[in-house]
């Protein structure tokens, strides 16, 4: 008897184990925190785009 419990509790963390390591490949590893950080650099990079736009247009229309 004991040896079926073990049996049953090693198979369910191998269960849990292989269920962790599917989501994580599927989701990634990503946190929030980082999600978050990815977003203000790319709002920071188009605020940059945006900047660079508008000085070659004033460029131009002063020449």
């Amino acid at each position: 008897m004991a040896r079926q419990v073990i049996g049953s509790l090693l198979a369910a963390a191998a269960i849990v184990a292989i269920a962790i390591v599917v989501v994580t490949a599927k989701l990634g590893p990503t946190s929030s925190a980082e999600l978050e950080a990815r977003e203000e650099r790319l709002e920071l990079r188009i605020e940059q785009q945006e900047e660079a736009r508008e000085a070659r247009e004033e460029a131009r229309e002063r020449d």
